[in-house]
């Protein structure tokens, strides 16, 4: 009688910890039964964003090119390998800005405002951007 009684025990515990452990198929909808009257929907409709990924950092350069002269100049910036680098660029005048990255890319500057370059490096190291025409360093960016 002793085994039966334990097995009893054993399956009446499995039992109660399937059921406490069954996942939900519901897709995240909430039904009405989890708010109550003038209450509000339980957390378990709250979407949990522990299992996504963070978008990526970027780091965003706004250039100005105007009467032959660019704001910034010289600029010391930092940026992760793989994240997006932005620029940003309002010109009075047509110029080439250049990144000396590995890949080096190439973006051709027209004379008018809100225009946007964007690259990722893949190299860590030193990288400039160049205005070719203006002969000027708009900045050095630091990619670790």
């Amino acid at each position: 009688m002793t085994t039966q009684t334990t097995l009893a025990a054993l399956t009446a515990a499995t039992a109660l910890l399937l059921a406490g452990c069954g996942g939900s198929t519901d897709s995240g909808a909430t039904s009405s039964s989890s708010a109550g009257a003038g209450g509000s929907a339980s957390s378990t409709s709250i979407p949990q964003l522990s299992d996504q990924q963070a978008p990526p950092e970027q780091l965003v350069v706004d250039v100005t090119i105007k009467g032959g002269k660019v704001a910034p100049t010289n600029e010391q910036l930092q940026a992760k390998v793989g994240d997006p680098i932005v620029l940003r660029v309002d010109s009075d005048a047509a110029d080439q800005l250049h990144v000396h990255s590995n890949p080096e890319h190439t973006f051709a500057v027209e004379p008018k405002p809100g225009q946007s370059f964007q690259f990722t490096v893949t190299v860590p190291g030193k990288v400039d951007v160049e205005l070719h025409e203006l002969n000027r360093t708009i900045a050095s960016i630091a990619v670790q």
